[in-house]
Formats: structure tokens, sequence, C-alpha cells
């Protein structure tokens, strides 16, 4: 039983951080997509960010308190990787 409820834990954390790294890239898409540039975005820019932007949100995750745990602590993440762009956009304009 209780190997059962380890690896229920070890597959959701894996969610959890694919969810985190699928935002991540559709984030980074975004941002280049408000950005008026006749050619479009780089791909390797936009790989580039998104992977900054989940290494950040990873952080905010993994050292998040003892007391937030589950979807709250994925759903905090997710608004940091939101915050972070909001934050970038303003200062690439």
């Amino acid at each position: 039983m209780r190997n059962n409820v380890a690896g229920l834990y070890f597959r959701s954390k894996k969610i959890s951080l694919m969810m985190l790294a699928v935002t991540a890239i559709i984030c980074s898409r975004m941002q280049f997509f408000f950005f008026n540039d006749p050619e479009g975005p780089n791909v390797l820019i936009v790989a580039g960010l998104a992977l900054a932007i989940f290494l950040l949100s990873w952080v905010a995750y993994r050292y998040a308190p003892l007391k937030i745990n589950g979807f709250k602590r994925l759903s905090a993440a997710i608004c940091i990787q939101i915050l972070l762009l909001i934050g970038l956009y303003f200062c690439m304009k």
C-alpha cells in the first residue's frame, strides 16, 4: 500500500512539472507574439525564454512553503510565470 501512494505522488509531480513546462512555452510564444516583428519570433529565443521562465517557476514550485501543496502550489508557480512575463513585456517595450 505504501509503495502505491509513493508512486502516485511521483507521477503527480511529473505531471505538474510537465504542466509548468507547457505553460512556459505557451507564455514565451505569446510574449513574442505581441511584439511587432516582421520576421516573426526566433525559435531559439522563444525556447531560451521558455527555459528561463520554467527554471524560475520550478524554483518557486520546489521551494514553496510546506503549507502550500498540490494544486495551490502549481497555480502559484503558473501565476509567477504570468507575472514574470508581464514584467518582461513592460521592460522590453
